[in-house]
């Protein structure tokens, strides 16, 4: 019989129950050898793809924590505002400062407690993340901030005792551009996920081609296969019957 689409001996039922051209080195040794490596290159890519969605996941937690910073420091500076109005008293000042420093409180707890997978984000601990982008060796760091009380500067803020907007100022300043470096991380990361899953994509259909079986094209081959089987036993049984009368006519002309 023919080869077909490269495999030795065309397909076999094997290859209708599995659906795959290539079931073994059997099949077709060096094609066998070209879908492994393929496959192992689209699980790469699809891993790859899992990993970004990952990290992207993680900035916007990351980013979700600072934004309620954010609000935090611009209550913050609220408070200073109106703390250094002529007309407040000492004792407004102190009422003042009690929400200050819950506020603080808020954004130390958000610093040490914002975190993905148990890894800490925002206080110091994880500065930096290498994401695997593929099964290649590529791989993408992140970065993620410190929003501690003493990397922002406002860790001794007092509005009772020194009313420094300025210190705020600086604070709401770096938590901004900490938030502007995850957008681009993130960005970035987005582009490194559609590259992941296009590779995949192509490479899969690389793969497709190679390895699964063209449905069509198998009936087609059964169908032949089974109208030639039909046929040789058709003429195997007529070759049968013309002996049997051969046989018969010998006989009777011996009789």
């Amino acid at each position: 019989m023919s080869s077909i689409s490269g495999v030795s001996g065309g397909y076999s039922y094997a290859n209708g129950a599995s659906g795959y051209k290539i079931n073994s080195a059997a099949d077709d040794a060096a094609g066998l050898a070209i879908t492994e490596k393929e496959n192992t290159q689209i699980k790469g890519y699809d891993q790859g793809a899992k990993n970004i969605a990952a990290g992207k996941d993680m900035l916007n937690v990351a980013d979700g924590g600072l934004s309620n910073v954010a609000d935090y420091l611009q209550r913050m500076r609220e408070l200073s505002v109106q703390a250094a109005n002529a007309t407040v008293t000492d004792s407004d000042k102190a009422m003042m400062q009690k929400e200050v420093d819950q506020l603080k409180q808020g954004i130390s707890d958000i610093a040490n407690n914002t975190q993905f997978n148990t890894k800490n984000l925002l206080n110091g601990e994880n500065a930096s993340f290498n994401i695997a982008t593929d099964g290649n060796g590529n791989s993408q760091q992140i970065n993620t901030p410190n929003t501690v009380l003493s990397e922002l500067g406002i860790e001794d803020f007092d509005l009772t005792t020194n009313n420094d907007m300025g210190a705020l100022d600086k604070a709401l300043e770096k938590v901004n551009s900490s938030r502007a470096e995850i957008g681009g991380q993130s960005n970035a990361l987005e582009f490194a996920y559609n590259q992941a899953t296009s590779s995949s994509l192509h490479q899969s259909e690389a793969y497709s081609q190679k390895k699964d079986l063209d449905i069509g094209e198998y009936v087609s081959e059964q169908k032949k296969k089974q109208t030639l089987e039909e046929y040789q036993t058709f003429m195997q049984k007529k070759k049968m019957e013309d002996e049997k009368q051969r046989t018969a006519n010998l006989l009777n002309g011996l009789s």
